[in-house]
């Protein structure tokens, strides 16, 4: 799979901008500033319909525009597929495919897939809890686009319930006795949304695992095995990856036990304590947590680890024997484009040359540094100039 072309406008820094595009290696070379990085966040966008670099689809927008359009080939094989996304902040987004409208903007989920290496990532290990959710949640879109759906639902529901839940509370400080006939029903729907999460969550960590051990043995020649865990809410204190083999209806009913036991809780405070949205990816590198005793170079190498193992998950797909529920649905493996965002900078030379070594191979590989020497010298390829709004050959 590779992007052979790709228009933006308004989009970023960008009033407009054209970009041709092939298979192998291709670097975006400028300095900081000139919005290299906007142009593969956009790639990235069409893949996830979310950016690596903001929450919110209100900083896409260039100042002063009401809209931004992004427009991109995708070449899979013998197929040619054309995704047009507009993208308008406070409203519904569109889309359309081969210039027909789709019907939401997330059909174009599945079209392309991407994984983006970026400076951000080391935030994956030493940063908070909801970047590892992040994480995962952006692979589950990728690897079956119907989770998109999934997830925008949790969200609603979950702040449909909080809101319930601040009220309830602000009239349990007032000596009010709080109306609580419509929390048995959000409790349900939340946790059939939630279970279905958790499953996917359980499911794409038991498939990365043994990718993300590989790795790490790929781009760090430290001592000590990298381990993915996951930590849930309804049985915080199991190591591992607990319920693996637990259905999405015995999920559920674990998660309104959890509600139910956490309801005084949760009124007193007005927020939801159990469900996926407080879980966490437990990383570990031998038997201690990454996150405070790895040294920063060995931090670095478990982020790209996770990033190759998704490379990796994406492309070979998993075993097609395998019983999780939260693997249905899975869609077949393809070549993912690679994205490396100014990644190598961060890098000493050893991580550097290894990293280069492991995604020489991939089909379509597109890298954005502030100078050519940035550039690792095995990824041979085109290279393209990105200063003061042009786009050209270097």
């Amino acid at each position: 799979m590779h992007v052979s072309a790709l228009s933006v406008t308004d989009f970023r820094s960008w009033p407009q901008a054209d970009l041709s595009l092939g298979p192998g290696v291709t670097a975006l070379v400028g300095p900081n500033g000139q919005g290299k990085t906007n142009l593969v966040e956009a790639i990235g966008y069409v893949a996830t319909l979310s950016s690596h670099r903001v929450a919110s689809d209100s900083a896409l927008v260039r100042a002063g525009a009401g809209r931004a359009i992004i427009r991109l080939k995708a070449i899979k094989g013998e197929r040619s597929t054309t995704v047009e996304l507009e993208i308008n902040p406070g409203k519904a987004n569109r889309a359309r495919v081969n210039r027909a409208p789709a019907r939401r903007a997330r059909d174009v989920l599945g079209i392309l897939r991407t994984v983006a290496f970026a400076p951000e990532d080391l935030a994956l290990v030493k940063g908070d809890p909801d970047g590892r959710r992040r994480f995962l949640d952006e692979l589950a879109v990728q690897v079956s686009p119907r989770m998109a759906g999934v997830l925008a639902d949790h969200e609603r529901v979950l702040r449909q319930r909080g809101a319930l839940l601040k009220s309830a509370a602000a009239a349990r400080r007032g000596r009010h006795q709080p109306d609580l006939r419509t929390l048995d029903v959000w409790d349900a729907r939340l946790a059939e949304l939630g279970a279905q999460v958790l499953a996917m969550r359980i499911a794409l960590t038991r498939a990365l695992a043994p990718h993300v051990a590989e790795a790490y043995a790929q781009v760090s020649d430290a001592p000590g095995e990298a381990v993915l865990g996951y930590r849930s809410t309804i049985e915080p204190e199991t190591a591992g990856v607990p319920h693996e083999g637990a259905s999405v209806p015995e999920l559920t009913e674990l998660l309104i036990a959890g509600m139910a036991q956490q309801r005084d809780k949760e009124i007193d405070r007005g927020v939801t304590l159990v469900g996926p949205h407080r879980d966490d990816l437990v990383l570990e590198l031998g038997a201690l947590p990454a996150k405070g005793y790895a040294s920063h170079g060995e931090s670095w190498s478990f982020a790209l680890a996770l990033r190759l193992a998704s490379y990796t998950l994406l492309t070979h797909g998993v075993d097609q024997d395998s019983d999780l529920p939260g693997m249905a649905g899975w869609d077949e493996g393809s070549e993912p484009v690679l994205i490396l965002d100014d990644v190598f900078a961060e890098l000493d030379s050893r991580r550097r040359t290894r990293l280069a070594d492991v995604v020489a191979r991939a089909e379509q590989v597109i890298v954005t540094a502030a100078v050519s020497e940035d550039v690792p010298d095995r990824l041979v390829g085109a290279r393209l100039s990105v200063v003061d709004g042009r786009i050209d050959a270097a």
